[in-house]
């Protein structure tokens, strides 16, 4: 009880628990100097410091503070600087050993509160990680290249704060490999390949990362971009020999990459035996047709046929098609095939399925000119091959592919008769041979046929949007626009991306004077089909109908930027500017028409006369002169052999300086050798049916009445093919002459020849055929057939 101290009345029990203490605060430990030099040595201290400590009835209270600190700690401090609380003083040693004590553990609260800083600045570093990854999948490919560097400049300065706080050790190297690698990713990204490559390469140097000898593939792929195929084929070689056999998936992809390196760089050899190890370790779709198409390019025959039965035998790994049909019977089992139907596995089982149809097909087409002496054959073999494989429904594909082939080759009755095999089969072929029946027979405008065909696959498949497009197009050659209106209008619901059945529709709303719904389904499909220069041009013309210029003049002009050398619509632009009388814009668009296409006579005609109208006669005689040009470039087309016509066109291409000028007068040379050959033949016929008179003359004198009737004859046949009545040889064959001597020499100018007498019709005055001299008629027969060997292909109509 003697140590029992009885608290006074005015004494309060919780006095000076709010006073600050300043040798308690650790928020600025950092910075302070005493404190930092305790902590580097083992005998500095800070400045002896006096805490006064409130008395109570009960004895010295320790402090509480929020800093988190030991009651014990605390008592630790209080012996060290309270002194005054003591009655009697301990030894000095004793000072110095607390001290000691004190320095660790302010050490520890330092630690602690720095740990606590660098993972801060870990999640911040980890943030920007995971944004840059959003945003490039965003497809914000600048941000997240932005949020990348940063990334990197934190986890640098991470690094540093590691150093200095001699935690060196503790670096987290599976954050500095994340930062670097999303970095490397981003560069890629944005096509920086050099700095993509040089951050690729600081992780597969430092030997710290494990497995950075993968990332080499993406290297290679960098060099495969910018197309350095050598290199490429270096770093995928050295990621594969870094890759252990384990990882067959990894080493297979990287394989497939070379062979397909060798393909670009035409080593067919090297890739085929790429391919060819692939097919044999794990077959799959893509490897098996570009070997398939290695081996086309090499032109191996059997090889190819091997290809492609491994091709049509490379596993699927797919269900049946019969585990989504519905029983009838269990009601719980309906509803979950009806769940599964159409999910994500179902359709990534469509699409692989597809695309492996896609390749057989693709592969047979190729292959089947090449493997047999025929296409046909060659189909036929496909065909067989794969009928025996798990593409059975494919065969009729295949033989409809072949009918198209013989559409191509211009062999209509073999397609013809290939795709009218299949009106038997069952409704989905049936409905394809069909609809192409009716396309067929439309192009070769036996629109009741392509009508019959058209109601055939309609028939077979109601749902089929093409069959009924043709069935639409049969009804609007008929001029009944309603009916094709519904046709296309069916078509387009059972396949809203059929863009055919849209723009038929807005034809036939448009043939009706349903203006404004035609520019409704035109503006539709130039919103799925924006660079259609077809769609741009209903557009405007629809609009220009509807009476607003401005609007089809800026669907013109969109249209000139996807067309932009189109003559008719650089000439629609032009007649709309001149009727909205901006004449400026008008002969800007007529003259890059008739820069595009020269031989428009109503473009020529309209720009001399605006050169007229702006007082520049001289430039209006080029256009005129152009015009003259066009116009007699049309009679010669026409009359190839007017030798009239002719020589104005040398003389107007001499004029102009333009280099048809040679192929014209080649082709006048040649005319006038023909006019020659005809006026020595006429000469030599003239000559011989002189000689023939006399002899007939001097023979029937001698012989009496009956040649004197057969000459008489004779002379009445000739007059006849002449087109003369019967006026005496030597009367005719002066006037010949007078003709043939009329006729212009070609050194003389073409005015002084006579239009009149050039264009009459030429008479054949030696007779029927088989009264010719054969020799004359030989000589003329061989002549005719090199002058018709030489000028054939230029009398064709252009």
């Amino acid at each position: 009880m003697e140590n029992v101290h009885l608290a006074e009345e005015e004494d309060d029990l919780y006095s000076g628990y709010n006073d600050y203490n300043p040798t308690f605060d650790s928020e600025d430990l950092d910075n302070d100097a005493g404190f930092q030099q305790a902590v580097r040595t083992s005998h500095g201290r800070r400045p002896p410091m006096t805490a006064k400590f409130p008395g109570t009835a009960v004895g010295a209270r320790p402090l509480g503070t929020s800093f988190g600190v030991s009651a014990e700690i605390l008592n630790n401090c209080l012996l060290l600087t309270g002194a005054c609380h003591s009655s009697k003083m301990q030894p000095f040693v004793t000072a110095v050993q607390k001290a000691r004590y004190n320095e660790a553990s302010f050490k520890h609260l330092s630690s602690c509160r720095l740990d606590e800083k660098i993972k801060i600045m870990e999640k911040k570093v980890n943030d920007l990680i995971e944004e840059s990854c959003m945003a490039h999948s965003l497809g914000a490919s600048q941000l997240a290249l932005e949020k990348a560097k940063e990334a990197g400049r934190k986890e640098r300065a991470l690094v540093r704060q590691r150093e200095q706080s001699g935690s060196a050790d503790h670096i987290n190297l599976d954050l500095t490999y994340s930062v670097l690698f999303n970095l490397a990713n981003q560069y890629e990204n944005n096509d920086m390949y050099p700095e993509a490559l040089n951050s690729y390469q600081v992780i597969v140097k430092n030997k710290m990362f494990s497995n950075a000898g993968r990332l080499k593939v993406n290297m290679a792929n960098i060099y495969f971009k910018q197309k350095n195929y050598p290199k490429a084929i270096k770093f995928y070689r050295m990621a594969l020999d870094q890759i252990s056999n384990t990882h067959k998936e990894m080493r297979i992809k990287i394989m497939q990459n070379i062979g397909v390196v060798f393909v670009r760089m035409g080593q067919y050899s090297d890739a085929i035996t790429s391919f060819e190890h692939i097919m044999s370790e794990s077959p799959n779709l893509t490897v098996g047709y570009n070997l398939i198409l290695c081996y086309y390019a090499i032109g191996d025959k059997e090889r190819m046929k091997k290809a492609f039965q491994k091709l049509i035998c490379v596993p699927l790994g797919i269900a049946e098609e019969d585990k989504y049909i519905p029983s009838n019977d269990d009601t719980h089992t309906n509803m979950v095939i009806e769940a599964i139907k159409n999910d994500q596995l179902h359709q990534m089982e469509r699409e692989r399925k597809a695309l492996a149809e896609k390749f057989i097909m693709t592969a047979a087409k190729l292959i089947a000119p090449a493997i047999e002496p025929s296409f046909a054959a060659g189909f036929d073999w496909c065909v067989e091959m794969v009928k025996s494989s798990q593409y059975v429904e494919l065969a009729n594909d295949l033989e409809i592919n072949k009918a198209i082939t013989y559409l191509r080759q211009k062999d209509f009755n073999q397609a013809v008769q290939i795709l009218k095999t299949f009106e038997k089969k069952d409704s989905r072929v049936k409905s394809a041979a069909a609809t192409n029946l009716a396309a067929l027979y439309s192009l070769e405008n036996d629109y009741d046929q392509a009508d019959r065909y058209a109601d055939l696959a309609m028939n077979a498949d109601r749902y089929n949007p093409a069959a009924l497009i043709n069935k639409g197009n049969t009804v609007f050659v008929k001029q009944d626009y309603e009916k094709a209106a519904e046709f296309y209008k069916e078509a387009f619901r059972n396949d809203s991306s059929c863009t055919e059945a849209l723009y038929n529709l807005g034809l036939s709303y448009k043939k009706l004077n349903r203006l404004e719904e035609a520019l409704d389904c035109f503006l539709k499909l130039h919103a799925i089909l924006r660079n259609s220069a077809q769609v741009m041009y209903q557009v405007a013309d629809l609009y220009e109908l509807l009476e607003d210029p401005q609007q089809a003049i800026e669907w013109l002009m969109k249209l000139i930027s996807v067309t932009p050398t189109d003559p008719k619509v650089l000439v629609k632009l032009g007649e709309l500017y001149d009727s909205e009388g901006d004449k400026s814009q008008a002969f800007q668009h007529y003259y890059e028409s008739f820069r595009y296409f020269p031989s428009n006579i109503d473009v020529i005609e309209w720009l001399g006369a605006y050169y007229i109208e702006t007082q520049f006669c001289e430039k209006a005689i080029q256009y005129f002169e152009r015009k003259a040009l066009e116009t007699y470039k049309d009679i010669h087309r026409k009359f190839p052999e007017n030798v009239e016509c002719l020589r104005f066109l040398v003389r107007l291409c001499t004029d102009m300086g333009l280099k048809e000028v040679q192929e014209y007068a080649t082709k006048l040379k040649k005319v006038e050798k023909m006019k020659e050959i005809r006026e020595q033949r006429v000469k030599s016929g003239r000559e011989g049916s002189a000689r023939g008179r006399k002899e007939g003359r001097e023979g029937s004198a001698g012989s009496g009445e009956f040649h004197s009737v057969s000459t008489s004859a004779y002379i009445d046949q000739q007059n006849y093919y002449s087109g003369h009545s019967s006026q005496g040889t030597g009367t005719r064959g002066e006037r010949l002459s007078a003709k043939i001597r009329s006729l212009p020499s070609s050194h003389e100018p073409y005015e002084t020849s006579s239009q009149r007498e050039l264009d009459a019709p030429y008479v054949d005055p030696l007779g029927p055929q088989m009264e010719r001299p054969k020799s004359a008629a030989r000589k003329w027969q061989e002549d005719d057939d090199f002058a018709d060997e030489e000028l054939g292909d230029d009398l064709l109509p252009e």
